[in-house]
């Protein structure tokens, strides 16, 4: 009875095992080069399910071991995925042939996470088409211009808070992505909602929008596991269905919205912020008023506007603060167009700050945001290397592009590891691969809110620089370490500075 029961599980475990690795032979019968070391179950991916291996690293270093190959296939759990390492490919998927690779892999399940679900990142199809033909009109010059206002008002805020912390003091220390998310988080709350965020007043901390970013955002347990779920295995998600956006969160959104836009049916001021827009436009297509779908996109112009340009803004800052001569180059160009506008941030000033486009450029290349940009595939399509690997990709393969290895990559870059704004200068600017540089993505589906994020984070920059200068702190942990499991990179102990008067 033993030596059966024995066997039995012997043979339970074989067939688990083959079971766990049946598609481990799917690169070798197609002749693209694939990794090596892939466990049963988890393929590739152990190191950064465990979170012991930031994202970023993970693709950096498969991307270094496969110098010169065009692409390379790798398993994440039980299912292949492709690799591609050349611009010209990258080109291929994100833009000549984007129909063929026209969705991301963000699976959103509309009965977990219902707001999400209308964010044109998760969108496909139809849906997709709409939601960007909509916000492509939000952000238009027109609509940046009057929504500057707003962002100006809180660039005053943000100062009067500086000011506050630095009363008795020569300099003042601050944690630049703390500082920068109250400033974000209070951008999306007036120019988004026309309402007041609370983001600077400590005493109303708890009733602040910057809350709400840090319960969807923190690098908290929670949110790595979801995180990891969502965006890097979301086959796991299908399982286990974690919401991206916590309940408390789902129900603020709810009820601002409902409430704003029940005291404006009453009143019948029009307003200049993105809600009263959507609205509009919604009413001009014809359309039934659809409170859940107003809710969603409101959501999405929090979520896309908060966090990720807090996190760029807060790199510039540390890498404006560990190069004073850049810093100071910066301050003078800000400084001339200031005066020409009578002192005063403008939409046409702004525009005219060609070094702080250089900087900001830079800076989204030491440290892109997005480290990886995942796509499906839709359409059959054979992708041709310049190594000469063909492989025919099916419909629901992902393919992957590793960012920030290629905004690191010697081939494409002189001295990368090197901050050198010089790099995206009107006379050099135009040699740079394109397709090696992606902080927004390419193609049709490139970020539609990169216009508003520049214009807030640049009225911010411009703000501060003319009446502080900004020194690193030994505070700040060199080199940088992210924090694995993270959604944006996030440092280990911190991006900290000194404020000081000029």
């Amino acid at each position: 009875m033993t030596i059966v029961l024995v066997f039995l599980i012997l043979g339970a475990l074989i067939a688990l095992y083959y079971y766990l690795t049946r598609n481990y032979k799917y690169w070798q019968r197609r002749g693209v080069p694939w990794m090596d070391g892939a466990l049963p179950g988890f393929g590739h991916m152990l190191s950064v399910i465990c979170l012991r291996t930031d994202a970023a690293d993970f693709y950096n270093k498969i991307y270094k071991d496969n110098k010169g190959r065009s692409m390379v296939g790798i398993y994440e759990l039980m299912s292949p995925s492709l690799i591609i390492l050349e611009p010209e490919l990258v080109k291929t998927v994100l833009q000549t042939n984007f129909s063929n690779f026209s969705a991301n892999t963000v699976h959103v399940d509309p009965e977990v996470d219902p707001l999400l679900s209308y964010n044109p990142f998760c969108l496909t199809g139809d849906k997709w088409q709409n939601s960007r033909k909509r916000l492509t009109y939000a952000f238009s010059s027109m609509r940046l211009k009057i929504l500057l206002e707003s962002v100006k008002l809180v660039c005053a805020t943000m100062e009067k808070y500086i000011d506050g912390k630095m009363s008795n003091v020569e300099k003042a220390e601050f944690e630049l992505k703390s500082l920068f998310s109250r400033y974000t988080a209070q951008v999306v709350a007036a120019a988004g909602f026309g309402v007041d965020g609370y983001c600077f007043d400590d005493e109303k901390k708890d009733i602040s929008f910057r809350k709400l970013g840090q319960a969807i955002f923190e690098p908290s347990t929670r949110n790595k596991i979801m995180f990891t779920f969502l965006f890097l295995i979301p086959s796991l998600n299908k399982i286990f269905k974690m919401s991206f956006i916590p309940k408390s969160v789902d129900h603020f959104f709810r009820t601002l919205v409902a409430d704003v836009m029940g005291q404006r049916r009453k009143d019948g001021i029009p307003r200049n912020d993105f809600l009263h827009l959507m609205a509009e436009l919604e009413r001009a297509e014809g359309k039934k008023f659809d409170t859940e779908m107003l809710t969603g996109q409101a959501l999405s112009f929090f979520i896309d506007g908060y966090e990720t340009s807090s996190t760029v803004m807060s790199f510039i800052g540390f890498h404006l603060a560990s190069y004073p001569e850049i810093q100071e180059k910066l301050r003078e160009e800000v400084l001339s167009v200031l005066n020409k506008y009578d002192g005063e941030i403008t939409y046409e000033g702004l525009r005219e700050m060609t070094y702080m486009d250089q900087v900001f450029n830079e800076s989204m290349r030491m440290v892109p945001v997005i480290v990886l940009i995942k796509k499906r595939c839709t359409e059959e399509f054979e992708l041709k290397g310049s190594d000469g690997v063909v492989c025919r990709v099916q419909p629901g393969t992902k393919i992957m592009i590793p960012v920030q290895a290629l905004h690191t990559d010697p081939e494409y870059w002189e001295n990368p590891e090197e901050y050198n704004p010089e790099r995206f200068s009107s006379d050099r600017k135009y040699n740079i691969e394109r397709f090696a540089y992606l902080p927004f993505g390419e193609g049709p589906r490139i970020c539609v809110g990169m216009r508003m994020a520049q214009l807030q984070i640049k009225a911010g920059l411009a703000r501060i620089l003319k009446k502080y200068s900004v020194e690193l702190s030994p505070r700040t942990q060199i080199p940088l370490k992210m924090i694995p499991g993270t959604i944006l990179p996030t440092p280990k102990g911190g991006l900290w500075s000194y404020f000081r008067r000029l």
